[in-house]
């Protein structure tokens, strides 16, 4: 447990235990010198006898390892190399009252870094964040209801913006308090995509999601991974680590850099802060099949953001928390009219751009049968496995997607 000990001029300093650093360390230092690391061994021995210096170079040393390559290319011993560099250089800051620079640095590590080391981390997190509440005032956290989204919203506008052909057609059915039953029968053993209304009122996050000022108490601090740019298909598209509270700046201003808008993307939100996971709730619908839940993953932003094409491997309930999105779904029987891409990074994205399409290159993509739908505030929508997606946030949006795998006995077709 976190303590307060004294340092060598009497004064009062904060101290976070390690256990899995302490049990894990000599084996893991062993792992990084017969993969090359002495440079790192040598500054992590004096970073662990508190030489903050030392610490700061060690995490630079893995930093550098972790950039090296393609990201699977990399070896877990430097993810957790990294940890451990971030475990000594956040300790530092801790028992200097800077607890700020603290979080950044664990959530660093938590982002970056591997599992071995992982409930050192989120420990230290916890303790971090307590000190933080403590050192705030009650008058800085604010309480004025700022909202993200208010209920008005232009239909005509929203039209313009949207791909050719946009709600012309056919719509995603839409199903009330949809029973587990029901949705195993007519979806997802059928592959059939459904909008589920009145199935999330229960949600914590349902209230305090579109509250800046809630969000700004329990994460603000916090150090998240955004993506700027149209898309992830985009030359311009690049990757930053902000504050979640420089994040939200950013929504509020409406401010887009040269290359694009903010979006916190596919993100694994909630393992890493532990106050948003407790605000929602895993639908039922996600254990049809008897499957196991693959993934649970954020996407925040404000209107404008776009998810280009694409399909995924898993079912997916998107459940939708703050404001609107357009979705468009073709049929997974459509991926080479599609055209995905070639290469194994990016054969799950079509080429076709639905906001510009190339007639000349698909002349006939525009004929393809497709459903669509503005997904509400409330509303969850069940995307079947190796359906293609396209997806454009309407108003600022705060969504959740929960995927999940096959069972071993499903009679899905």
């Amino acid at each position: 447990m976190s303590s307060t000990t004294a340092s060598g001029d009497g004064a009062p300093s904060l101290h976070f235990d390690t256990p899995a650093l302490d049990r894990e360390s000599a084996a893991l230092l062993h792992s990084i010198s017969e993969h090359g690391g002495y440079a790192y061994v040598s500054m992590a021995a004096l970073a662990a006898g508190g030489d903050i210096r030392a610490a700061e170079a060690a995490c630079e040393m893995a930093w550098e390892q972790l950039h090296s390559g393609p990201w699977h290319s990399v070896l877990p011993v430097w993810r957790d190399a990294y940890s451990m560099a971030c475990l000594h250089v956040a300790r530092h800051h801790y028992g200097n009252g800077e607890f700020r620079e603290a979080l950044r640095v664990l959530d660093l590590g938590i982002i970056m870094g591997g599992t071995l080391l992982r409930k050192d981390l989120d420990f230290a997190v916890a303790k971090v964040s307590e000190e933080t509440r403590r050192s705030v005032r009650v008058s800085e956290l604010g309480d004025s209801g700022h909202r993200f989204v208010d209920r008005d919203f232009n239909v005509a506008e929203v039209l313009q913006l949207l791909p050719m052909k946009s709600l012309s057609s056919t719509l995603v059915v839409k199903k009330s308090a949809l029973s587990l039953d029901k949705f195993l029968k007519d979806h997802y053993l059928t592959r059939s995509p459904v909008i589920i209304s009145d199935c999330m009122a229960h949600w914590p996050a349902s209230a305090k999601w579109n509250d800046e000022d809630y969000l700004l108490r329990v994460a603000g601090d916090r150090t998240v991974p955004v993506e700027v740019g149209k898309n992830y298909l985009c030359a311009e598209w690049k990757q930053e680590l902000i504050t979640f509270s420089e994040f939200i700046q950013r929504i509020k201003s409406g401010a887009c850099s040269l290359g694009g808008p903010t979006y916190l993307a596919q993100h694994p939100l909630f393992d890493q802060i532990n106050e948003l996971r407790k605000d929602i709730f895993i639908p039922d619908y996600c254990f049809a099949g008897g499957g196991e839940l693959r993934s649970l993953n954020a996407w925040f932003g404000p209107a404008g953001t776009v998810t280009p094409l694409h399909h995924d491997p898993h079912h997916n309930i998107l459940a939708q928390v703050v404001g609107k999105k357009y979705i468009r779904l073709y049929s997974s029987s459509l991926s080479e009219e599609l055209s995905p891409h070639s290469g194994t990074m990016l054969n799950n994205s079509s080429q076709v751009d639905l906001d510009d399409v190339d007639e000349r290159k698909f002349p006939k993509v525009q004929e393809l049968e497709f459903v669509d739908c503005i997904l509400e505030e409330g509303e969850m929508l069940y995307i079947p496995p190796k359906w293609w997606h396209y997806v454009r946030s309407l108003t600022t949006s705060f969504s959740v997607s929960f995927w999940w795998s096959e069972g071993d006995n499903s009679d899905a077709s």
